[in-house]
């Protein structure tokens, strides 16, 4: 299991990921010994009638395997990079290094939520969302308030819950709704649009405020849109100045790697400190399909017996029973 998350503050200083110095430091450690294999070798020995010959059992190394024809023992390592980041963002960014690339697809498919803060700048709008973009118009916001912002942020909330629990076919009235809820495994187990879990103001000092959101299945130029669309809930106009990443699925910017700590010790302790991580929360996403998948074949099971008990009956029939 090989799985760890770094830490970048650009995805320009994300590009050496894929040459990280993993095969020099590798190499430079103690090698195992060369494979040897057993061979039967003519040689000559003294007899009664002079020199003969026969076989010796020897062991040789096996030349495909020996490090003057194979060269380094290290040269290429696969790196598979999970929810990416674009060219703006920053923050937790996770990588599969060699069989951890199979590890990063089961975290796809378990549709784990991730953290961003973001920050937001009111009084201006651009093409794109961000404060780097093309400017389009200034505005004032001298009329908004923390209240109001919050005020909008639990619209945001309130109408993806509604979302989450309709993709999510979840029967609130269930006590299977309840577990799912205080186990916080409450997520739709298909790919759905961007959901927003969770929203909240973490500072507001205008023009500036900065946001948590949770969510899944999003961008970051998502994100940027958000920031937008509440500028111009408020009656005035907003940019976004930052999307930082803080958290992956299991993964937070405690367990992350900075861009100074890239080296082999560091990242073999990583994934040594990922494997429990990883192990007991894709278990908890697997439980959550297991019922999931469950409550969709007894709802099938449902459906099928009252199709099999309408059949033969007549219209009358079938509005009398549906009364």
């Amino acid at each position: 299991m090989f799985i760890t998350p770094f830490t970048v503050f650009s995805f320009q200083t994300c590009v050496p990921l894929f040459s990280i110095p993993f095969p020099v430091e590798l190499n430079s450690l103690e090698q195992p010994a060369v494979q040897q294999q057993v061979r039967f070798l003519p040689t000559t020995v003294e007899g009664n009638a002079g020199k003969e010959l026969t076989l010796t059992v020897t062991q040789l190394p096996v030349l495909a395997a020996h490090p003057l024809v194979r060269g380094p023992e290290f040269t290429h390592l696969k790196i598979g990079a999970g929810h990416r980041l674009d060219t703006k963002s920053s923050g937790v960014f996770v990588l599969g290094v060699g069989h951890g690339n199979k590890l990063l697809t089961d975290m796809y498919n378990a549709h784990l939520t991730r953290a961003y803060t973001v920050r937001g700048l009111f009084g201006k709008a651009t093409d794109d969302f961000s404060d780097t973009g093309r400017l389009i118009e200034k505005t004032t916001f001298d009329h908004v308030t923390r209240d109001k912002l919050e005020r909008i942020l639990a619209v945001i909330q309130g109408t993806n819950h509604k979302a989450l629990l309709m993709y999510s076919n979840i029967d609130l009235k269930t006590q299977e709704a309840y577990e799912l809820a205080v186990e916080g495994l409450i997520r739709p187990m298909e790919k759905t649009p961007p959901l927003i879990t969770a929203i909240r103001c973490l500072q507001f000092a205008p023009p500036e405020f900065q946001l948590e959101i949770q969510c899944l299945h999003e961008t970051q130029q998502y994100l940027r849109k958000i920031v937008h669309e509440i500028g111009l809930e408020l009656k005035s106009t907003c940019v976004c100045t930052q999307v930082r990443r803080i958290r992956d699925g299991f993964f937070t910017l405690d367990n992350a790697l900075l861009r100074t700590h890239w080296n082999l010790q560091n990242i073999r302790n990583s994934i040594q400190d990922s494997k429990s991580k990883v192990k007991v929360g894709l278990q908890r996403s697997l439980s959550c399909q297991a019922r999931s998948g469950k409550r969709h074949t007894d709802m099938d099971q449902v459906a099928e017996s009252k199709l099999h008990s309408t059949e033969g009956m007549s219209a009358s029939d079938l509005t009398h029973k549906m009364r």
